[in-house]
């Protein structure tokens, strides 16, 4: 393995260190236009990249800054405190990697320095070989599926051929290939990215199941699992491998894989590179590393492809459909060589136009009527198994139709995060408060089943307001990536609250005449 090392990525020489103000100083790098912030405090100084953590917007300076310490993103205004490197817009949520400042006791100047862990993939090197024509290949299936051929072996990636993604939100644009299926279930290895349900899809892994549960299925040693959700699911795959980050995983005597951390969420995506004789592929996905935020200004494949070709003519560029077939062999040998990419049959279907709607929505329809929602104790049994408390935030969650309007007979509550309450209404104490409509059919699919929030949220089945407006990411960041592992015990619910029940109505058969209810047992929601 390569030993750290410490690269200077700016350089300020004595004069401009005198001409540094107290508090925040932006500073270019004049060779390669790359960007910093130095913030020059009482005792020392700090410095980072100018580049926000979130999409790599460029910091610029807060006219909302009061006391000189904060910069705002240009992007999507989140805010970081550079005497601190904490991103106070979200509150509680990342701190911004710091570069090392040294400030030389000898001639004065102040040096950037950039600590570099060895790359993994730079471990055990091989040698590049030479390819022939369909030595490799790269075929793409459909949303984020692709089959990588190499040599003798096939591996798939994030798998999605059928079904939706997050509850209803999600649904396929590309008809994958008519034998998707097949090439699946013959696949000699399978790697899936992260538990986003537009990536590990139990929809298409049940009808894989059925074929060849064995089959080996790859995935990183996230902080939650993320086949997390599979006993629940019912789906019988028995061949699941948990790997650890950056460590060569060989396949045979020409091939080997590795998966990498996400540089943004590191408890849930990854990314991988794999190497065939040497010569490497990356396959990236939703994951962002640093180099992809600093080199990719671009979001539709056209506009890339487009400024590509402007700026490096000599560069190939595939903006795949499904059944499209990249021989990278080709496509390295001469990048300019079209021929490289093979398109499908004029007469193949591209887009999708029938999605089995009512099979899927009937399933999430079916919670609405489950049994625990007759009671409206759910709610305090549920938040509290979520564990989510000791932040100052009170929501309000309200069950809506399809078009976002309260549900006749819906629930309405609050919650106040604070101490975990339940309160009528809001407190009077100052807090941050949020508004949440949720389709009932989702919402309490989730709730039935413990599922994560980003079904509700990334899959546009809720719409929100806030007062402030403040993205609270530890509160969304716990109901994406930290509920409990195992769903709420809802037939112990049913039954303490059926002892209760009962316990109550012998209550009130030795009270009778004294009007005796219990309201938190109670079928009725609030308004």
């Amino acid at each position: 393995m390569t030993s750290q090392v410490s690269k200077t990525v700016l350089r300020l020489e004595a004069e401009e260190v005198q001409t540094l103000k107290d508090g925040i100083n932006f500073k270019k790098q004049p060779e390669d236009g790359k960007c910093y912030i130095i913030y020059k405090g009482k005792d020392k100084m700090r410095a980072c990249r100018n580049q926000c953590k979130h999409q790599g917007g460029l910091f610029i300076k807060d006219i909302e800054d009061m006391d000189g310490r904060t910069v705002r993103c240009t992007k999507h205004y989140w805010k970081l405190n550079v005497a601190t490197m904490e991103y106070v817009n979200p509150p509680d949520s990342f701190m911004q990697d710091e570069l090392e400042a040294v400030l030389s006791d000898t001639d004065g100047s102040l040096e950037l320095l950039e600590l570099n862990p060895p790359d993994p993939w730079t471990a055990e090197p091989r040698e590049a070989q030479e390819l022939h024509a369909g030595e490799i290949t790269l075929t793409y299936i459909t949303h984020a599926c692709m089959e990588l051929k190499a040599g003798n072996k096939r591996m798939m990636f994030d798998p999605w051929l059928t079904g939706p993604a997050f509850a209803r939100g999600w649904w396929l644009l590309h008809e994958p290939p008519s034998d998707a299926m097949d090439r699946l279930s013959q696949a000699d290895l399978i790697y899936i990215s992260h538990m986003h349900s537009d990536h590990l899809s139990y929809p298409t892994l049940q009808q894989l199941s059925t074929k060849r549960p064995d089959i080996p299925i790859y995935v990183g040693d996230t902080s939650r699992p993320v086949f997390w959700y599979l006993e629940k699911s019912g789906v019988n795959l028995t061949n699941i491998n948990v790997v650890p980050f950056g460590v060569w995983q060989n396949v045979d005597e020409h091939l080997r894989f590795m998966i990498l951390m996400d540089g943004v969420h590191p408890e849930m995506d990854t990314c991988l590179i794999v190497e065939y004789k040497g010569v490497r592929t990356d396959y990236m996905h939703a994951c962002i590393l640093r180099y992809i935020k600093e080199t990719n200004i671009k979001n539709s494949a056209a506009d890339l492809n487009e400024s590509i070709r402007k700026s490096c003519p000599n560069i190939l560029t595939w903006t795949p459909s499904p059944g499209s077939v990249l021989d990278l062999a080709l496509a390295l040998n001469d990048p300019t060589n079209r021929s490289a990419i093979t398109e499908p049959p004029n007469d193949t279907k591209i887009y999708k136009d029938s999605w089995d709607f009512d099979l899927y929505l009937d399933e999430l329809n079916a919670s609405i009527s489950a049994e625990i929602f007759k009671y409206k104790s759910w709610i305090q049994y549920y938040y509290k198994w979520a564990g989510f408390k000791g932040y100052n935030l009170v929501i309000r969650v309200i069950e809506t139709d399809d078009d976002f309007e309260p549900l006749k007979g819906g629930y309405d509550y609050l919650v106040d995060f604070l101490d975990l309450s339940f309160p009528d209404v809001r407190p009077e104490r100052d807090h941050a408060f949020e508004e949440i409509k949720n389709r009932v059919n989702v919402m309490r699919h989730v709730v039935l089943n413990g599922r994560l929030w980003d079904d509700l949220y990334i899959g546009f089945s809720n719409r929100m307001s806030r007062d402030p407006d403040v993205y609270h990411h530890r509160f969304w960041n716990h109901f994406q990536t930290e509920l409990p592992l195992s769903a709420p015990d809802w037939d112990g619910f049913l039954q303490t609250v059926c002892e209760i029940r009962n316990s109550c109505a012998r209550n009130v058969s030795l009270h009778q005449g004294y009007g005796f209810t219990v309201p938190w047992l109670s079928g009725r929601a609030l308004h």
